[in-house]
């Protein structure tokens, strides 16, 4: 399957799942192209998150440190809490705190067993 398709998937899986719950969920214009802001935004009631959402199947997930910084600025400037949320196939969603990964020269990045023993389960983020 396309990189693409299956990302555009895995967003509409978690807009599904977020609307399910009552909340407002925009989805940003040129997901998937641009790396200015994340994937999506869910607001209800005081909770403000914003996701990049990742469906990879490697054991580390790596963001590109273009794509990351612009997630942090955004973080910092909007004040909303930006995850990554990292599916892999028959695994649940994990959501990631930007302030864990670790920086590289081009990249930043986890593994998924830090990303599991770290990071929230959609669950918790509702």
């Amino acid at each position: 399957m396309l990189s693409y398709a299956k990302g555009s998937r895995a967003e509409r899986e978690l807009i599904d799942y977020f609307s399910g719950k009552n909340f407002c969920v925009i989805r940003a214009a040129g997901s998937g192209v641009n790396s200015l802001s994340p994937d999506i935004l869910v607001f209800k009631r005081g909770i403000q998150i914003g996701i990049e959402a990742k469906a990879i199947e490697k054991e580390n997930l790596n963001i590109g440190r273009e794509q990351f910084d612009n997630l942090k600025r955004w973080e910092d400037i909007s004040g909303i809490n930006c995850y990554i949320g990292w599916r892999r196939n028959r695994e649940p969603w994990v959501f990631i705190p930007l302030s864990v990964f670790k920086e590289s020269p081009k990249s930043y990045g986890i593994n998924w067993k830090n990303a599991q023993g770290i990071g929230k389960m959609l669950e918790e983020l509702d």
